[in-house]
Parts: structure tokens; C-alpha cells; sequence
């Protein structure tokens, strides 16, 4: 083999290289409980962002008792657990002035920092049913990662909350 055809060989590899290794892609599983049957409600993407409802498998997706949200921001980085948290408080009170927010648990050292707070509403501005949610937010590679779970009531017991904290802590970042 000459030179150049090995100098090319040797480029072709590495952009092959590059190219196969830069479209890692980059997802938060999370196993939610068998318990509900899950099914998809609704499942949206545009450039930015991907989000994900599921219900239970025997109800509608206007008439559930309990959902789960799973929303990545690609390109989001670097962001502030307590600013990504207030973001998501913010857009609430929007819609109920009543809202409160309680911070539970976050990380902000390592690789993946990650909070976990609830919001609940005790009615919304122009929809006298209650609703609360927990939250567990988690910092990718390549993307934040907003997941939540909401039950129609106006608060979350200690419970629901002890149950779901373990379940979102035992989601893991995974690299295809």
C-alpha cells in the first residue's frame, strides 16, 4: 500500500470514527410501575424538545387519575437546578396563583446534577380540580431531562412522594 492510499485509509477511518461516535444518542430510562399499564397519551417533538405523556391503560387522556410527563430539552446544558425549578414553578402559578412549590432533594455535585421538588394546586385559574405534581429534573450530556408525576388532588402524601422519589432516583442516563 503507498503512502497516500494509507493516508487516506487512515482519514476515511477516522471520519468514519467521528461520524459513528458523534451520533451517540443520549435518553433518561425510567421504569415506571407495571401497576398502571401504561399507554401513551400524547407524544410531541419538535427541534428542541420531546415530550412524552402516559396514562394508565384503562383510562383517557382527558380523564386521568394519574400521568406521567417525560420532556427533554436537547441542547439544554449547564442549567441551575434552582432555576430550571422556579422555571417550572413559573409557568404553574400562570395558571393557578395558588400554587406552592416544595423543594425536596437535589445533587448539584458530579457529572448529572438533579433536584426533585412538588408543586401543588389546589385549583387552577380557570379549573376548580386540584392537581399536584412531583418532580424529578436531571442534567444530561446533552440535553435536560423535566419528568414529572401528577395525580388530581391538592396535596402529595409522604407515600406517593417516598414512592416516586425511589422510582426517579433509579432512572439512569443510557448512551446508544
Amino acid at each position: 500500500m503507498t503512502k497516500v492510499k494509507r493516508l487516506l485509509f487512515i482519514v476515511a477511518l477516522v471520519t468514519l470514527t467521528v461520524s459513528v461516535f458523534g451520533q451517540v444518542q443520549e435518553n433518561l430510562k425510567i421504569d415506571w410501575p407495571e401497576e398502571y399499564k401504561w399507554k401513551i397519551g400524547s407524544n410531541q417533538e419538535d427541534g428542541a424538545v420531546h415530550m412524552l405523556e402516559i396514562i394508565p391503560g384503562n383510562e383517557m387522556v382527558d380523564k386521568w387519575t394519574i400521568i406521567g410527563t417525560m420532556m427533554s430539552i436537547k441542547g439544554a446544558k449547564n442549567l441551575s437546578m434552582d432555576v430550571a425549578m422556579q422555571t417550572m414553578f413559573d409557568q404553574a402559578k400562570q395558571n393557578a396563583f395558588k400554587a406552592t412549590m416544595t423543594l425536596i432533594e437535589k445533587n448539584e455535585s458530579g457529572k448529572n446534577h438533579w433536584i426533585i421538588f412538588k408543586i401543588e394546586v389546589p385549583r387552577f385559574n380557570n379549573d376548580k380540580n386540584p392537581e399536584s405534581q412531583l418532580y424529578y429534573i436531571i442534567q444530561g450530556k446533552t440535553s435536560l431531562y423535566v419528568n414529572f408525576v401528577a395525580i388530581r388532588e391538592k396535596s402529595l402524601s409522604k407515600d406517593f412522594v417516598d414512592k416516586w422519589i425511589t422510582i426517579f432516583k433509579s432512572s439512569e442516563l443510557i448512551y446508544q
